[in-house]
């Protein structure tokens, strides 16, 4: 029941994720071809290699639900196949041949190319850690919540002021998307640490380490994914 829930959790915030992100690109780019059905299906891809080397391979036992509701619930609801094959279809239907080999080409190859790259990012920073006599500081776990942290930031960025919404509602999403994030991160992080044997009683510091740790590299990484858009915009400006 625990993880029927975890996924059925994880399912509602991929789906609404993947309902936003589709919509500010078909604002941003047009109809005209399945952008957004194809950039959630890269986006997805790169998450699931990513977290399938840090959540999986870790094999850190509380995290069963936790890995149910992220891979399961989360990205399954996130990507969408049937949405690739239907509007691949309704493109053979209106006679744009050339489109739909497009899409299929471009999404098998380009979703493949992203689990790829995403398990060498997980497998490169998975295990990683400065270890001291008390303590431990994972910094290649902090490094792959830092990726997500930068998705998370150039997504918001570039696509919400896109979407029809009122600055308010906009902020309140941001507040929300940010502050659930950085919670299940650092949540990760401080399972990780007590997995290892560092327990709240002998080793508090080092929990607290990397927990405001990853808060800290989570922030900036998307301050920056912030700022380089800005900086983007000054030079190519997108359709606002």
């Amino acid at each position: 029941m625990n993880q029927l829930f975890a996924v059925a959790l994880g399912g509602s915030f991929g789906a609404v994720l993947r309902f936003l992100v589709s919509t500010g690109i078909y604002h941003w780019l047009g109809r005209g071809f399945p952008y957004g059905t194809l950039a959630v299906n890269i986006i997805g891809s790169f998450l699931l290699g990513l977290l399938t080397e840090a959540l999986v391979l870790n094999r850190i036992a509380f995290a069963l639900d936790y890995r149910a509701a992220i891979l399961v619930g989360f990205i399954g609801a996130f990507t969408t196949f049937s949405t690739f094959s239907l509007e691949t279809v309704y493109l053979l239907e209106q006679n744009q041949f050339s489109k739909a080999a497009l899409n299929i080409a471009v999404s098998v190859i380009a979703c493949l190319l992203a689990i790829w790259l995403g398990l060498l990012c997980g497998k490169a920073l998975t295990g990683k850690a400065i270890i001291w006599t008390d303590g431990m500081f994972p910094y290649g776990l902090i490094g792959v919540n830092a990726l997500g942290a930068l998705l998370i930031s150039l997504v918001a960025s570039l696509l919400l002021p896109k979407i029809q919404m009122t600055i308010e509602h906009q902020l309140t999403l941001v507040v929300v998307i940010v502050g659930a994030y950085l919670s299940l991160s650092g949540l990760y992080v401080l399972l990780y640490l007590l997995e290892h044997g560092y327990t709240h009683t002998g080793h508090a510091r080092a929990l607290l380490i990397g927990i405001i740790g990853n808060t800290g590299v989570c922030v900036l990484v998307m301050w920056l994914g912030w700022w380089a858009v800005k900086q983007l915009d000054a030079f190519l400006p997108l359709a606002r």
